[in-house]
């Protein structure tokens, strides 16, 4: 695992390192008892879960206020702050079992971030947290319409939502209604990777989000914009 981190990550630390090996065994021991991944194998884990996950460091200044939207595993905020403890990140889940093991997580590593547990509509309305994020993280959630809706509600204006994508090119089409009722305009960062086409979707705010969104629980996937 050492081995394929250091060839797999540049500019790996020995304490990052560390930190890697042991979010896997955490994430394998877990995922025994609840439905975490089915991506379990070392190689395929480094490669399209931690490797993959750290494609948005570039984008993310030093300090920024970050939000994880859905993030399940930890994915892709618990890389970005192995890599980067600066982040302050909230990592934002539906299911509480989830959120126990993303605690149990951060405990065992050392790192410091805020969990929450909450529906994305619910949570995108709730004025603490409402327009109060630098970023908004989202990786295998949802469509990109329905994800803009989840995500643009919590930026500030000028904020921008990170949406980890393959190949994009059909949801662009079918989200320009989405970006045009969240005052958002979007651009396609391709992500160099061997096992499949991926890209980062970089949405940012221009105005303030409607009060109407997001709308409630379930709408944003049953009827996107």
């Amino acid at each position: 695992m050492r081995e394929l981190l250091q060839q797999t990550i540049p500019n790996l630390t020995g304490e990052a390192c560390d930190k890697f090996v042991a979010y896997y065994e955490l994430l394998v021991d877990w995922n025994t008892r609840m439905n975490l991944t089915a991506i379990t194998e070392p190689e395929e884990v480094v490669k399209k879960h931690f490797a993959d996950s750290l494609a948005a460091l570039p984008y993310l200044a030093p300090g920024v206020r970050a939000v994880d939207v859905g993030t399940g595993a930890g994915f892709p905020s618990i890389p970005l702050l192995i890599m980067r403890p600066d982040l302050k990140l909230t990592l934002v889940d539906s299911l509480q079992k989830r959120v126990t093991f993303l605690e149990e997580v951060l405990k065992t590593l050392g790192l410091s971030a805020q969990c929450v547990h909450a529906r994305a509509e619910e949570f995108g309305r709730d004025p603490r947290f409402r327009a109060s994020f630098d970023a908004a993280l989202s990786r295998a959630v949802a469509s990109l319409p329905v994800l803009l809706e989840l995500t643009v509600p919590l930026l500030k204006v000028g904020g921008k939502a990170i949406c980890y994508k393959g190949d994009v090119s059909e949801e662009l089409k079918t989200a320009k209604s989405a970006l045009h009722l969240l005052h958002c305009t979007a651009e396609v960062v391709p992500v160099e990777a061997n096992y499949g086409a991926r890209s980062l979707v970089i949405c940012t705010k221009n105005a303030p989000t409607p009060a109407a969104y997001p709308r409630k629980p379930g709408m944003p996937s049953k009827k996107p914009l």
